[in-house]
Order: C-alpha cells, then sequence, then structure tokens
C-alpha cells in the first residue's frame, strides 16, 4: 500500500517534454503578441508625431512665407522721416525662378545654380523697412526674422529695400530644408539661414489679371518662366540701354501679381510608414498636374523616384494663397498710389 502511494506520488512531479513543449510555446506566443503590441503601438506614436511635426513645419513656413509677402510694396506715409518713395522705374517686388537655386553668399537671385532638389522653385520679395538706424525700428523684418532699415535716400530706395528669399537646399546629413537667404544691411553682406526641415519641393505660382480693363482679381496662375516670357513680349522704349532698362522695370508683368500660390511637400523624420510607398504627390492637384506637369517640374513628385532610404517617411502637401496687400506703385511726387495694372 505505502509502495503505491509512493508510486503514484512520484507520477505527479514534474512535467512531460509535450507538457514542457505546450507551455514554452504558449510562452513564446504570449511574448510575441505583447512585442508585436510594442511596436505596433510605437509604429503609431511615431506616424502620428509625424504627422502632427510636418503640420507644424508647413504652417510655420507659410506663416513666414505669407507675412513676407503682405509686406511688398510697404510705405511709410510718415516722409518727414522716411524717404521710401518707389518710383516707377524701379525693380518689381517680386522675382522668382522655377526649379532653380541659388548660393547663401551670392548678391540676390541673379546668380542661379541651375539645379534643384526636386525642381522646387526660388521666390524673391522686397520690401521697405522703417527706421533710421542701420537696424531699423522693427517695424518690418525680413524672413530671418532681422529688422530692416528704411532707404537712406529717395536716391537710393530702390537698391536699399529689405530682401526676403526663399528656396530648398540639403543641410549637412544631406536632408531637405527651406532656407531663407536676405541681405545683412548692418554688416553688408549677403547670408542665408534654414527655416524649416524636410521641405522636398517648394513650388510657386503668381495670380496675374489678365481682364481687360483689370478688375484687380487675378484670373490666371503663371510660373515665373512664364511672367519672363511675357516681359520678353514687352516694346520697350529709350534710346540706350539704361532707358529701356528703366521702362522695362515699369511695365514688368512681375509689378501686376495680385496673389500668390504656395504649395510644400513635407515629409517627417522617421521611417514610420508600413503601406504602400508608390503615392504620387500633385502639389497644385491633378488638374493642373494633367496641364503643366510634364513642363513645371517639381508639382508632381512620385515617392518611387525618391532616395530609397526616405521612401517610408510620412509625407503631405500644403498650399496656401496669398493676396497682395499692398499692390501700388507710389508716385515719385509723393501725390498718388496706384494699382501698377490700371
Amino acid at each position: 500500500m505505502r509502495l503505491g502511494n509512493s508510486i503514484n506520488l512520484k507520477k505527479q512531479l514534474g512535467l512531460t517534454l509535450v507538457e514542457l513543449m505546450i507551455s514554452i510555446g504558449l510562452g513564446l506566443l504570449v511574448v510575441l503578441s505583447a512585442t508585436a503590441l510594442v511596436v505596433s503601438t510605437k509604429t503609431l506614436f511615431m506616424t502620428q508625431t509625424d504627422g502632427n511635426d510636418t503640420q507644424d513645419t508647413a504652417r510655420f513656413a507659410l506663416d513666414n512665407i505669407s507675412r513676407q509677402l503682405r509686406q511688398t510694396g510697404f510705405v511709410n506715409y510718415d516722409f518727414s522721416n522716411s524717404p521710401q518713395v518707389t518710383p516707377s522705374t524701379a525693380s518689381a517686388d517680386l522675382g522668382g525662378l522655377d526649379a532653380n537655386s541659388v548660393t547663401a553668399t551670392s548678391t540676390d537671385i541673379s546668380s542661379p545654380l541651375g539645379s534643384a532638389v526636386n525642381f522646387s522653385d526660388v521666390l524673391a520679395v522686397r520690401f521697405f523697412g522703417s527706421g533710421a538706424s542701420a537696424n531699423g525700428d522693427g517695424t518690418m523684418s525680413n524672413c530671418a526674422g532681422f529688422s530692416v532699415p528704411a532707404p537712406v535716400s529717395s536716391n537710393t530706395a530702390d537698391q536699399d529695400r529689405g530682401w526676403s528669399i526663399y528656396y530648398v537646399g540639403k543641410d549637412a546629413n544631406n536632408e531637405p530644408e527651406l532656407i531663407c537667404k536676405y541681405y545683412d544691411s548692418v554688416n553688408g553682406n549677403w547670408n542665408a539661414q534654414s527655416i524649416v526641415k524636410g521641405v522636398e519641393s517648394f513650388q510657386v505660382l503668381y495670380g496675374l489679371d489678365t481682364n481687360v480693363p483689370p478688375d484687380g482679381l487675378a484670373n490666371k496662375f503663371l510660373t515665373a518662366t512664364d511672367i519672363n516670357a511675357l516681359d520678353n513680349t514687352l516694346v520697350l522704349v529709350g534710346a540706350t540701354a539704361a532707358a529701356k532698362a528703366a521702362d522695362k522695370n515699369k511695365k514688368t508683368y512681375w509689378k501686376k501679381i495680385l496673389s500668390v500660390k504656395i504649395a510644400l511637400l513635407v515629409r517627417g523624420k522617421e521611417k514610420s510608414r508600413t503601406d504602400v510607398t508608390t503615392t504620387v504627390y500633385d502639389l497644385f492637384g491633378a488638374d493642373y498636374a494633367a496641364a503643366n506637369g510634364a513642363t513645371d517640374k517639381g508639382t508632381t513628385i512620385k515617392e518611387q523616384d525618391l532616395p530609397t532610404d526616405t521612401i517610408d517617411r510620412v509625407r503631405k502637401v500644403f498650399t496656401t494663397t496669398i493676396q497682395m496687400r499692398n499692390v501700388c506703385i507710389v508716385d515719385v511726387l509723393r501725390g498718388t498710389c496706384s494699382p501698377p495694372n490700371t
């Protein structure tokens, strides 16, 4: 009897090999499920964070550009202290380049590089400053946030205007970034600094009122190349090259721009996507891409054409249209301010 009890007791001790394998399998299943949940949660968190970051990036960039565009044509009517009067022969407040870039230290946009990140554009904005000191009075500032002073005199008003130039470049880690280029009036040189990172494409269209007579509303959006082509059709009057240049400044279509449309393709920082990365981004919409995508390169971006190590990042397109507030040319005699297209 005791022997039987002893034998039964021994049979109840330990686990069989089958039981051990089942328990290990169930444990691994639990661990794998927990790991998958952690990885999925982390991926979702990274995706949401990158999505929010791209929105913040685009919002900051578009706000910066909008503020600069709305400064064009600014006139301080306190003429006893500010000599900023724009003659009709002054250069335009706007300028641009298609599928191009510039260097940080070159003068304005007159020396384009001939290439750009994903065929991004260049936007140049000019405006008068405020304040007699070299640092200005803080009323008007460039894209880098530095105050722009008023022109020294009415004779130098044209060249003494402030500059805000936007283009896309790459940092030391090969990350694309939207760059602000400006003229440092204190030190007398050109500088540039990054505004936001992750901008893969920066595209610009210019709204032109082609109605006759004009109604003050943009009814056609053109590229910088289109605007320059229209300028090439102008009949210039003048006996000398300087006189013709002044006449071109007076008639240029760049002075007839009433609004500017901006589009950005912004990417996140992390490789957080798990979907199929074959998206095609039409920055100005499918209709514009169908009509102009072949000529206006950069407005259509295919993920399959992007660097393989960046394809699985979050991407979003952001657009805005900015109405020009101060579209006018101030008469030399300080007497009138009328739209340049009337």
